[in-house]
């Protein structure tokens, strides 16, 4: 790949917490982005060119619209050559969902795509907003031998760099808002940036945007003791949905009682998809460790592996969203590791 010819950065604002101030009667408001070196002069102190772009309205992420990405995608792509790497400041509800979307949308990415934000105001006196956005950028900037250090899409929180599509909000009021189950740190910030290079996912190919229209034909269940088929077959049997993610219980495991299981393998025989991720915080599913496990095997219920849920739902919108459903080539490609998304079988040590 070239070096990039500008020594620029681009700063992409969506919205969220790190773009908001205070008005005079305490209420967040929306900062106007182009003052944003007002609120950070220390941006004039960054060793390349930056460059803006917002959204024409900031939004709260919690009223995220999926074409959103689309539109991301399509300003990274369109200025992809011009910036050696991209910041997006985007609120904290759904960041790791959209981080995961512009994973998948940007295929065979060889640059940094960092989303970041805050939780609390830029104008706050204890705001975390500058510390993030300021090393965020210094991250996308970040190059060796000419090249760019990070080649991936990432979130930048609290001092710690984590694969986007690998991430999780954790907390609603700790700095440390997001965490990586499942995946190492991509990088660590203190008096240096450490970049843990063995991490990283490296693309193959020419840089291009895979365009979805990231179908909401998706829909989860999580299992509880005591549900019945009752709680089941109203998404098993619905038109509604192509793929239901079954939230199931520690390694993969689900009640074994017939109506539950018959429910279950009515779904998987209809055409529909049933992806089986565990409710736990980390870890993996292995349904041959257990005969309820293998139960779902036999059903054809699909292994979600280590996915975290933001992963398994935004792949299955995002495979949904490119074209007529099919089950069987939707379970190839929900298999196929796209963005390093997830492990493959292969590679856990038992």
């Amino acid at each position: 790949m070239a070096s990039p010819q500008n020594n620029s950065v681009l700063l992409l604002y969506t919205g969220g917490t790190a773009g908001m101030v205070r008005n005079h009667d305490g209420v967040l408001v929306p900062f106007d982005f182009e003052q944003i070196e007002s609120l950070l002069p220390e941006l004039q102190r960054l060793p390349f060119q930056l460059s803006h772009w917002a959204t024409e309205k900031p939004i709260d992420s919690s009223n995220l619209k999926t074409p959103l990405w689309n539109e991301l995608a399509e300003v990274i792509e369109r200025e992809y050559e011009k910036h050696i790497g991209f910041v997006i400041l985007h609120g904290t509800d759904t960041m790791a969902f959209s981080a995961t979307a512009l994973s998948f949308l940007l295929k065979n990415l060889h640059k940094p795509v960092v989303f970041t934000g805050a939780q609390l105001p830029i104008g706050d006196i204890r705001t975390d907003a500058k510390e993030n956005i300021l090393t965020a950028l210094e991250i996308a900037g970040a190059e060796a031998m000419g090249l760019p250090v990070v080649p991936e899409v990432c979130i930048y929180f609290d001092y710690s760099l984590f694969r986007g599509n690998r991430s999780i909000k954790q907390s609603s009021d700790r700095f440390e808002a997001f965490s990586s189950p499942n995946f190492p740190k991509l990088a660590e910030a203190g008096t240096h940036i450490r970049f843990h290079q063995d991490f990283f996912h490296r693309a193959v190919g020419s840089f291009s945007i895979q365009k979805s229209n990231f179908s909401n034909r998706v829909a989860t269940l999580r299992l509880f003791p005591g549900m019945g088929e009752n709680h089941v077959l109203p998404l098993t049997t619905s038109p509604h949905w192509d793929v239901v993610i079954l939230r199931t219980y520690g390694s993969g495991n689900a009640p074994s009682e017939p109506e539950i299981m018959n429910a279950l393998r009515q779904a998987t025989n209809s055409g529909k998809v049933i992806v089986n991720i565990t409710q736990c915080m980390s870890g993996r599913v292995v349904q041959d460790t257990y005969e309820v496990g293998r139960q779902l095997s036999e059903i054809g219920v699909v292994e979600g592996l280590d996915l975290t849920l933001e992963a398994a739902l935004v792949k299955s919108m995002f495979i949904l969203g490119r074209g007529p459903f099919d089950s069987g080539s939707f379970k190839k490609e929900f298999q196929t590791i796209l963005a390093g998304e997830m492990t493959a079988s292969s590679e856990f040590h038992h």
